[in-house]
């Protein structure tokens, strides 16, 4: 043996990826070897997508993330939830041009009404970005979205204006879901599951801001509130951007009224307008420099 091979250091198993190249290299056409049951475990896709398999496919999702975030430094997130549909204040024109019935017309000009939201939330991402926080060699309030369009490429874009890394939560769906042009690739991840997905977002995040949207930011919303509420998770920045469209779609004050949740319950977030007066409570919450 060689000196490097005698220290009680060196590993004496090989690793995953070394095993399978000698699969590779030993691979002799027989019957026996060209059977699925002779393929590696961890190289077998048919027996990973198998239904009994689900648990380890939750690990997988749970930890590839989690490893990678880690690797790449980030320390923590600023989460940004919201509309797939609102167009950027360029495409509206286009947008405007798709409405061919005064109903749809209608609906086209109230969400191009929106696009203002588009504009705080890649200025938001852009403030954040150009603090550049770094606290125990690891950067802090790094973008994260859900790596789509509209108010989510938006956040992407101001960080990476300001020349920052971003990052992108997308989820598999049975339309056509690419990640925006704005996150970086090797923080662009792609989910199954919703479940895992949403952990994520909430794993390092030290503020969420919160635009008008449609189902999906509701469910973001109302689990993340629910989490603080509930003591699950400790209370951080909670932003909800546009004041007028939030309480015309949940009547928080109606609720407490109704005694479903407790009076304090609506001091869980704020309402902000813009990225100046959303960056300043995350400011103010955390007592930054900055």
């Amino acid at each position: 043996m060689t000196e490097e091979e005698k220290r009680l250091t060196r590993r004496r198993f090989y690793k995953a990826e070394q095993e399978a190249s000698f699969a590779d290299a030993q691979a002799h056409a027989t019957p026996q070897t060209q059977s699925p049951s002779y393929r590696l475990a961890f190289r077998d896709t048919e027996f990973l997508l198998r239904e009994e398999l689900r648990p380890v496919r939750f690990q997988l999702e749970l930890l590839k993330p989690e490893m990678l975030l880690d690797e790449a430094k980030i320390g923590s997130t600023l989460v940004v939830y919201g509309s797939a549909r609102i167009p950027s204040p360029e495409h509206c024109e286009a947008v405007r041009a798709t409405a061919t019935t005064p109903e749809r017309k209608a609906v086209v000009e109230r969400l191009i009404a929106k696009s203002r939201y588009y504009e705080e939330a890649r200025q938001l991402g852009r403030i954040v970005s150009e603090c550049a926080i770094v606290e125990q060699g690891m950067r802090q309030f790094v973008v994260c979205s859900g790596g789509g369009p509209s108010i989510m490429e938006a956040a992407n874009r101001g960080a990476v204006e300001a020349g920052s890394e971003t990052i992108g939560l997308n989820i598999l769906l049975p339309h056509e879901q690419a990640p925006n042009a704005y996150v970086t690739p090797s923080l662009s991840f792609q989910f199954h599951y919703f479940a895992l997905r949403k952990m994520h977002f909430l794993l390092r995040a030290r503020a969420v801001a919160v635009f008008p949207g449609g189902f999906g930011t509701l469910d973001e919303l109302l689990e993340l509130l629910t989490l603080i509420q509930t003591g699950k998770m400790k209370p951080i920045p909670v932003l909800l951007f546009g004041r007028e469209y939030w309480t015309r779609i949940i009547n928080f004050e109606a609720m407490a009224e109704e005694g479903v949740i407790n009076p304090n319950d609506t001091e869980l977030f704020h309402w902000v307008e813009t990225a100046a007066e959303g960056w300043q409570k995350i400011v103010d919450f955390y007592e930054l420099d900055c």
